[in-house]
């Protein structure tokens, strides 16, 4: 066998053909990298959509709390987007005058801060920016009729939750449990019903427990479907309730008495060894 050479022209041929192909990947390495990460991106903030918005928000299925998503990234200032998802209540704070419109028009309810990294925050706003047509939200199915005197039941703590998890009377007052209604650590829930569009809306708020001193508390002891629905029936109960007047003074007129009370009992047990204290005093001093 005899050696052949290339023809140079052939060469030339070969080389420039290798040039392009190096040319093609090199400027098709950038995308390839970048297409898994931003997929990923997304695919976390669908999540967090899930876990942490659906309680106030939708894609496409008009406002709950909050207003409706679709479209915020095209609406808003990709800064202050981020700013406002990641501390909304520090705009808030600072009287930034979006957010400020946004709490007027969500009835006085504020976005909580919901604790988001950074990196979370740009994942769900990739999210946003391109949610899908599966993401919008469709019509729910009818839920589920609740028991609201087990919900009340469930909210003073009569009866126990099936995870452990504390009755809302801890923290929540409401209508409908007397003058006191309840604790004052969490906000007032009589119209939470309203305040979170009904049904569905309440639905989903007790489904995800969104801020983060609830999701502290619940994400490891959530609330069972069932008692979801018997509170949410509880709670629209309730929104049709009258807070009794003057609690206040219906807290002070009860200290009062108390304390009348105690007094008397004091001076029923210790009145007659007071007597005798006083007996033998008067005796000494004639001695």
């Amino acid at each position: 066998m005899t050696y052949q050479p290339v023809h140079p022209a052939a060469r030339r041929r070969w080389i420039w053909a290798l040039l392009a192909g190096v040319m093609a990947l090199a400027l098709a390495a950038p995308a390839l990298l970048l297409a898994a990460p931003l997929e990923q991106s997304a695919g976390e903030g669908e999540t967090l959509f899930q876990q942490k918005c659906v309680a106030c928000h939708t894609i496409g299925g008009g406002a709950l709390v909050g207003p409706d998503l679709a479209g915020v990234v095209d609406r808003r200032d990709g800064a202050w987007l981020s700013q406002w998802i990641l501390a909304p209540d520090k705009m808030l704070a600072a009287n930034d005058p979006i957010a400020t419109q946004l709490l007027q028009e969500s009835k006085g309810v504020p976005m909580p801060n919901l604790a988001l990294t950074e990196p979370e925050v740009a994942a769900l706003i990739a999210f946003l920016a391109n949610p899908g047509a599966e993401a919008v939200t469709q019509p729910q199915a009818p839920l589920a009729e609740g028991d609201a005197a087990h919900g009340r039941a469930l909210f003073t703590g009569a009866s126990r939750l099936e995870n452990g998890g504390p009755p809302c009377m801890t923290c929540h007052s409401i209508a409908g449990l007397g003058a006191l209604g309840g604790g004052a650590l969490g906000v007032d829930l009589t119209k939470a019903y309203e305040t979170y569009g009904g049904d569905a809306g309440l639905a989903a708020f007790l489904n995800t427990l969104p801020t983060v001193t609830m999701n502290a508390v619940w994400s490891s002891q959530p609330l069972t479907p069932a008692e979801q629905d018997d509170l949410r029936a509880f709670m629209q109960e309730a929104s049709f309730a009258e807070r009794p007047p003057q609690t206040v003074w219906l807290l002070a007129l009860l200290a009062t008495v108390g304390v009348a009370l105690l007094l008397l009992l004091a001076q029923l047990i210790w009145r007659r060894r007071l007597v005798s204290v006083r007996k033998t005093m008067v005796q000494r001093a004639r001695i």
